[in-house]
This record gives C-alpha cells, structure tokens and sequence, in this order.
C-alpha cells in the first residue's frame, strides 16, 4: 500500500524541513495559554458531548453521552424473579477481569490461603495491559523522588486527583517494578545494568518510565498469567459481569455472571469482590476511534453504580495525540508517547511544528486538533480523514541508526504490513479515545464507598484527575491490585455472608421510572455493536 501520491507532497515539505527542525527548540506553553488550548479545542469542552446522570448517588451530576445512555438503561437480571438460591460457587474472593489489575489482585489476595476465582470477559489477558506499547513510571533512581512524581501526577491531571490514592501510587511504585522483576518481566536496562529509562509527556523530565520495547504491557501480562495459572488460582473465561449482589446489611457478597457460550447467567457468592474491568474505549466517545481492547464497554461502572458505587469524574476522557490515522486498516490503534520522548516530532501538511512534543497529553491532543480544525494544517487521507504526521525517522537521527528497529520492532512490524518504514518515517497521526480518566471514587486501599468492593485500574477514578500522566496507567493497576489483594486477604476471614438480595437494582429502576428516564435499553453492554454508524468512527474535522 505505502502512501497515495496525494500525501506525497507533503511528505516531501517534512523531509526538507527536518535539518531546520533539529535545531528548533520549542517552548512548553504558558497556564493561560494551556487553558485557552484545552476549553477551545479539547473534546471534553464541548457542551453538547455530555449528560447529567437521571438516578444513583451522582444525580445530576455530568457524564459523558455514552456512559450515561448505559447508567439510564434497566439491568439485563429482573431482580424481582432471579433465583438466589441457585449459588454457581461460593469464594472468598471475587476478582472480575482478567487483566494487570485483576491478576495482580489475585495473586496477592490468594498468599494468605483465601479461595480465589478471577473471572473475565473474555480470554484471561485479553485486555488494555497486553496493549500497552509504552512504559510503566516508578521513581527508581536518585535524581527521582516519589515527591517530584506525586507533583508531576497532579499536575497533569489539573489537581482534582485524590491526594491519599495519588500518595500511594508514587510511593508503591518502586516496590512494584522489583516485584514485576522477580516474577520474570525483562525490563529493558543499559550496558552498566540500570534500568533503560526516559522521560514521559509532562513529567518535569524526569526519566521514570521503564519499558519492554514497545510491547511493554504484553510482557508483563504475559508473566502475571502465567503466575495466576502456576498459583491455581481457578480462571472463568467468557464470563462477564452483569450485576453486583449485596447482603442484607448493603455489603458487597458477590456477583453475577454471563456464560457467554451457554448464555446463562451464573451466581458467585463473595466474601470480597474486586472489580478490574478496565475502562470504556469501546463506547467510541464522541465518535472518536479508540486504542482501546474489544472488551472495554464500562461494565464495572453501570453494575457499581447500580449499587450505590461513587462515581468521580465520568465526564473526562483521555484522548491519546497519536493514535495511527493511515491506514484506515489501523485506524485509532496507538502509537505510543515513547516515539516523542526518544524525539519524533509532530509535524504538520507544511512541515512545520506547531507544539512541544512532551506536553501533557490534554495539550498536545488538542493543539493537534487544533491544528486540523482551526488551521486547515491538517494532512488529508484518500479515505477523507485528517491528521498530522509523526517524524519517526527523528528517533534514529537523535539515538543512533538502528534504534528504532531494536526498540519499537512491535510497531516497524504493524507499519511493514502496509509498506510503511517505520524506521524512516512518517506515520499520520490524530487523537483517539484512549483512556477513562475517572471512575468509581476509592481511596488508597482502592476501597469503594460499599463495604466489601474494591475497584482497580481504569474502572477506579481519582488517581489521575482530569488527564492521566502518560506512563501511569500500568503504575495504578499493579499499586492498586496489590493493595485490593493484601487487603482482601487480611480481612476476608472476619467477614460472614448474609442473606443475599438484588433490592438494589429494584430501588434503581424505580428512580429511572422516577425520572421519566426508562429508556427501553438494557445494561452492561459485553460487546460494542458495529453494524451501523460506529463502524468507521469518523473525524471531528
């Protein structure tokens, strides 16, 4: 395939441009400048693209579109005639998903002799973690401190995250990547035997992101299964969650499922229940394509919220600055800020920059959009989409001849397929709907506000605010799994089941009934729809 020659001319301009742009510095933008950018061009501001929730403990209170078209709808049980009397198992522990979140919670809650069972949508590690091309942060070197990440963390999420939950992300960090290591993952490291490390957007510079390549989260996902397996920890596959289950006190006993092969539903009665169900990029938020796995359809949040669950800011979205844009065949797939912190450049149809590649990821997302929309800079593709080149060949120039191939072979590989050298650049580029910045509110034990559930990973909000530093998001699964596990290990002995009950969800249908918001639908969703309009996401151009 390679390029058209329509996108030939432009590339041309780039190529000519790149000895001038060596030199360029580029300035990091002014607060006022940062808030001008976001409230003109970030997909978040724009008022039409969110709801207020009808019913539940966040009435009132704004949600994205989507979301709130599944927190609306009635749940899949009618829990007025659900046997729950028919118990499929009863555990200790109830882990739902099986990504990094959820095998990490596994293990550490099943140390202590508990009666685990991980249950997951579908296989055990198809999810966002084995899709993880970029790094994991942790301070692990003396000119990094927990403080410098703690700000950085806040800065970048506008300080509306939680303190306590961002304390001890930042201060598990260190003890997380040893962990990880000890049970196999080969993070890469230099000559001398320190960790390779380089700086993320909005990081103060600080080099605290480690990596495997750019198939970081596979290795890791790959080691955690193996160790859940090598544990006997038991595993569900094809087996999602359609409703929490309380006791008769409001504690959290359970869940229940859907076999997806059998299509029926199945009982799991609980002394914990640790929600990991990932985040919602196959809602395609505002149309946007996502870099998200096919599972992500914010399951965890509609069946939480049901039961009383807090939410924290459900109406912020992290959308990624370069998700691919050509070909359409890898249209939204990621290609990782770690191209930008080894030194690609975005650049537009003239061949110029236009924005500090290592802003945070709110800024460079919107002056990328504000590049294509307000500027017509944009480089049109045969298929009538935009977007903005990435000049990967930059990464060899600044790194030395054959770094590309040896770091990021997982994206030479994709790129290859389609005639396009990864290695010598470009690729195109746009925003693609990357990550839930919010979620179901916990505190630093990842405990949610109803006794007996936790929630951890993309499901849970307050971590990282209104816009997640890049390189976090694999630090929370692994701080806040193992947290949720030691905690249900410790506690779950002194905890007694009683009656179960789905009263819960009656009380909820009657506030949407209350709020003339009954929609006819019907929630979770399990698995996003493409027969219509959302199977080519289009473009805000």
């Amino acid at each position: 395939m390679g390029y058209p020659q329509s996108m030939m001319e432009s590339i041309g301009r780039l190529e000519a441009s790149r000895e001038k742009r060596l030199k360029q510095e580029i300035p990091l933008l002014t607060l006022e400048e940062k808030t001008q950018l976001l409230e003109s061009f970030h997909p978040d501001y724009r008022p039409e693209v969110r709801r207020q929730i009808p019913a539940g403990v966040n009435k009132g209170e704004p949600g994205t579109s989507e979301l709130v078209d599944l927190l609306e709808a009635r749940s899949l049980i009618d829990p007025l005639t659900f046997d729950l009397d028919d118990l499929y198992a009863s555990v200790d522990v109830l882990v739902v998903g099986g990504g990094g979140g959820g095998a990490t919670a596994a293990l550490f809650a099943g140390e202590t002799g508990a009666k685990v069972l991980l249950a997951t949508k579908l296989r055990f590690g198809d999810c966002n973690t084995t899709m993880a091309e970029g790094a994991i942060n942790a301070c692990t070197y003396p000119g990094d401190t927990p403080v410098r990440h703690y700000i950085d963390t806040m800065g970048a999420g506008g300080f509306t995250n939680v303190p306590a939950v961002v304390r001890a992300l930042v201060e598990d960090s260190p003890t997380i990547i040893e962990w990880l290591e000890d049970l196999g993952v080969p993070f890469f490291r230099r000559p001398d035997g320190t960790y390779l490390r380089r700086p993320l957007g909005g990081g103060s510079t600080r080099a605290r992101g480690h990596s495997v390549g750019d198939y970081t989260g596979m290795a890791i996902m790959h080691t955690l299964r193996d160790e859940v397996l090598n544990k006997g920890i038991e595993v569900m596959e094809f087996s999602p969650i359609a409703e929490l289950v309380l006791d008769e006190s409001g504690r959290c006993a359970g869940a229940i499922l859907l076999n997806l092969e059998t299509n029926g539903y199945l009982l799991i009665q609980s002394r914990v229940t640790i929600l990991a169900t990932g985040g919602i990029g196959r809602l395609h938020v505002q149309d946007f394509p996502t870099t998200n796995h096919y599972g992500a359809t914010a399951d965890g949040i509609v069946v939480a919220y049901r039961a009383g669950a807090e939410l924290i800011h459900v109406d912020s979205i992290q959308f990624h600055p370069t998700g691919t844009c050509y070909p359409p065949q890898l249209m939204g797939l990621l290609v990782s800020e770690t191209n930008r912190a080894r030194g690609a450049q975005l650049v537009n149809v003239k061949g110029e920059r236009f924005i500090n590649e290592l802003e945070t990821r709110d800024i460079v997302a919107s002056a990328i959009i504000r590049e294509v929309m307000d500027r017509r800079n944009g480089v049109m593709t045969p298929v009538g989409s935009q977007g903005i080149w990435l000049d990967t060949a930059v990464i060899d120039i600044k790194n030395g001849e054959g770094f590309i191939k040896n770091y990021f072979r997982h994206l030479c590989h994709r790129f290859e397929r389609y005639d396009i050298d990864f290695a010598k650049g470009p690729v195109l580029v746009y925003p693609s709907q990357h990550y839930q910045n919010g979620g179901v509110l916990i505190d630093n034990m990842g405990k949610t506000n109803i006794p007996g559930l936790y929630a951890v990973g993309e499901v849970s909000g307050g971590a990282h605010g209104r816009n997640r530093l890049g390189g976090n998001s694999l630090t929370d699964i692994f701080v806040f799994g193992k947290r949720a596990g030691v905690q249900a290990a410790r506690t779950f002995k002194d905890i007694e089941v009683g009656e179960l009950t789905l009263s819960h969800v009656v009380e909820y249908h009657k506030e949407l009934t209350d709020a003339g918001r009954d929609s006819g639908k019907r929630s979770p969703l399990f698995l996003p729809d493409y027969r219509y309009e959302k199977a080519l996401p289009r473009y805000h151009q």
